[in-house]
This record gives structure tokens, sequence and C-alpha cells, in this order.
């Protein structure tokens, strides 16, 4: 297919996942895919509640690649409700796990905020429901266009 690239996955194990306050999202998600041996993920729903969130947009009139002076990094202390966290966990080629996630919060005036999560604090719960992908031949790799890690899906 011209200018897109596909890899048909079927669906593995299902999860949930709840992590206690205190715990580091993104760390735990990625220790939770090491224990239980799960290569590739993604995540279907999480709520909960945030604080201590660690997040960036990129900035009006980017041009690629994304390098850091054409984003723009939030830390935000919160607490925040969690309205929505998509994304997915995916093979890094080399026995690791890459998380590629996006966050969405509530402030307690209604306004939203959110962008590309490096990482958020649990504040009071979190709970998380992930399904397995069972696909060969996708990993994570930087991307030397896009400037930021990406999925890679093999030709074959």
């Amino acid at each position: 297919m011209n200018g897109a690239w596909y890899k048909e996955w079927q669906q593995g194990r299902r999860f949930v996942l709840k992590v206690e306050p205190g715990g580091k999202l993104n760390e735990r998600l990625v220790a939770f895919a090491r224990e239980a041996g799960v290569k590739n993920a993604v995540i279907v729903s999480a709520v909960g509640s945030m604080a201590n969130i660690h997040f960036r947009g990129i900035k009006a009139g980017a041009k690629r690649p994304i390098t850091e002076p054409r984003m723009h990094q939030h830390q935000v202390k919160g607490p925040f409700e969690l309205l929505g966290l998509e994304g997915n966990l995916i093979s890094d080629g080399h026995g690791g796990i890459d998380s590629h996630l996006h966050i969405l919060l509530g402030k307690s005036s209604g306004e939203v905020i959110g962008g590309h999560l490096f990482e958020a604090e649990v504040f009071a719960s979190c709970e998380l429901l992930l399904t397995e992908m069972l696909v060969e031949g996708i990993e994570r790799h930087a991307s030397k266009t896009g400037g930021i890690p990406t999925i890679y899906i093999s030709e074959e």
C-alpha cells in the first residue's frame, strides 16, 4: 500500500492492571509487560487520578523531525482526573518494551490538558484494561524523518 504499512494482529490475553497510589504509571506498565511476558499490547481503557505529570505537546508550526526545540514540555502537579490514556507497548527489538502513551487530564475547573506522556504518578487509583497483540514483524525504532520512536513494520 503506497504511503502506509499494515500488519494484521490477533488478540491475545486480556489484562486488568491496577496501579497503587504513588506508583509511576509508565514505569509500572513496562514492568507489568516484562513480568507477564507481553511483547506488544494496546491500552483499551484507563481511569483514575494522576499527579506530578510530565508530558509534551508539539509547538504550533513545528516542522519534522520533531526535536527538543519543536516541542513544549509540561510538568504539572495536580491532582487531576484521568480522562483518557491511549497508546501501546511495543517491543524495541532488543528484548525491551517501549511505550507510546497519550494522556488526557481533567482539572477541577473542567478544563482538559494532555499530550504525549513521559511519566505520571498515580494519585488515588489507576485501573487499566489491556489487550495483548499477537503479531510478528513489528518493533519500535527511532524515526529519522519523524524524529521520534515509531513503529517499524517489516514487509515479510
